[in-house]
């Protein structure tokens, strides 16, 4: 498939999934919480468990990319945020990741058991492993994580719009994965091409669950490494499972496959490290306690503040892919700029937009309290790429934002074409996001 044919079938998608007030009406989207499916996904007990030391900081590196942060308690449930976060707390994506040459650790691919802050051991390497599906004719000695969605988990609530979530949560998990790089200084690089298809088979997720992006971290070796001796048995990542066509077809006819992949260019990794003046302390707090916002008061933010949020985002990704994200943003509160719609950071038109801001976001007072709300768009040319890079950006947005004691939000939910409308853009919409006091 062509890059032009991959950018259509990708807008087929997303415009079969856009929000109106018509669909929001129509559609309110009730579900019964007694049938949410598993969060959590566990192999067999027979399989071998580490348990994840966090003072150890190879194991504390790998357990910041997807652990538990808080417990929420109510009278008859609970249940857990995690340093990612996910529409509804629904919480699709799943790590796995292969460790090689590294002291301490068994060669071989490990489920991440966020349940129990455990590896599990599903497949010890001899002679073959990821590289052959991802860098092929490379070896990796460290890291290679693989970010995949057991997608029911989000469509049983958000039905065919959930192929959005799935790959904006992927995105949230590649940020995840960054910040922890960054606080151990590990250099990393994000691949989103390569053999997806044939991963997913042989991981054995049957169509229950898809791999969507890569993160190597460690030294690179000219050496060829074979595909996996034998396909991994199926465990189902949900306790039950409804299929959904839309999203299954979304995901596979969004993969790229015909892109050349530059063998060795992975040699130079990027240091994805903090990029403003941060104490690794502190910024191991901001990790742990990252948090969604519920509510701003309408309190101001200063310019320097803005300053170095914008900065944070608008630092380069760690990738080869070169999918352009654009923001526009209504600025509600920042001290020393003028209210209005700004296109980066141009000035398109001043005024109050607040009212406008919450309509558009479904009437969720976030979008009019805020400090500021950011629209995150693209002309893509991969879609299931696209967003992902869109949740990336968010996932600093969150970041550097709870990192200067302000809160952040993602909103998902917006009207679509009007929002277009508004932006006066012809630019898809990926996300929408709030920060402020």
């Amino acid at each position: 498939m062509t890059i032009q044919q991959l950018e259509t079938v990708g807008k087929k998608f997303h415009d079969a999934t856009k929000h109106s007030p018509l669909s929001v009406m129509l559609d309110p989207n009730y579900v019964d919480a007694r049938t949410q499916p598993s969060a959590f996904k566990s192999y067999p007990r027979f399989y071998r468990r580490f348990r994840l030391d966090e003072n150890n900081p190879i194991h504390n590196f790998i357990r910041l990319t997807s652990t538990i942060t808080f417990e929420k308690k109510y009278k008859y449930d609970s249940y857990q945020l995690r340093v990612n976060p996910s529409a509804g707390a629904l919480y699709p994506t799943e790590i796995y990741v292969q460790i090689r040459e590294v002291k301490g650790l068994i060669d071989g691919i490990y489920h991440l058991e966020v349940a129990t802050n455990s590896l599990t051991l599903i497949y010890e390497l001899i002679d073959d492993g990821l590289e052959s599906y991802i860098v092929p004719n490379c070896l990796v000695k460290g890291f290679i994580f693989l970010v995949s969605c057991a997608y029911y988990r989000s469509s049983w609530k958000y039905k065919n719009r959930s192929l959005r979530y799935c790959f904006l949560d992927s995105g949230h998990h590649i940020g995840a994965i960054a910040a922890a790089a960054s606080l151990y200084q590990k250099a990393i690089q994000v691949i989103f091409d390569f053999d997806k298809v044939a991963l997913n088979n042989d991981l054995g997720f049957e169509n229950k669950e898809f791999v969507t992006a890569s993160v190597i971290s460690g030294e690179l070796k000219q050496k060829n490494i074979r595909k996996l001796r034998s396909p991994l048995p199926f465990v189902s990542p949900t306790d039950y499972f409804e299929i959904n066509h839309f999203i299954e077809a979304g995901y596979k006819d969004t993969i790229l496959t015909n892109l050349k992949i530059n063998l060795f260019s992975y040699n130079n990794l990027v240091l994805q490290k903090p990029l403003f003046d941060c104490h690794p302390e502190k910024f191991l707090q901001t990790i742990i306690t990252r948090r969604s916002a519920r509510a701003f008061q309408g309190g101001a933010i200063s310019q320097t503040e803005w300053e170095q949020i914008w900065h944070y985002l608008k630092q380069p990704l760690p990738t080869t892919n070169k999918e352009r994200i654009e923001i526009y943003l209504v600025i509600n509160n920042v001290e020393g700029m003028e209210s209005g719609l700004y296109r980066e950071l141009r000035l398109l038109k001043s005024g109050d937009f607040r009212e406008q801001a919450k309509y558009l976001c479904v009437n969720q007072a976030l979008a009019r309290d805020s400090a500021v709300t950011l629209f995150l768009t693209s002309t893509y040319s991969n879609y299931q790429t696209a967003i992902q890079f869109a949740g990336w950006i968010g996932q600093r947005l969150y970041l550097i934002s709870n990192y200067l004691g302000i809160g952040c939000s993602g909103i998902g939910a917006y009207h679509d074409d009007e929002t277009q409308k508004f932006l006066g853009t012809n630019q898809d919409i990926l996300y929408a996001m709030a920060i402020g006091r």
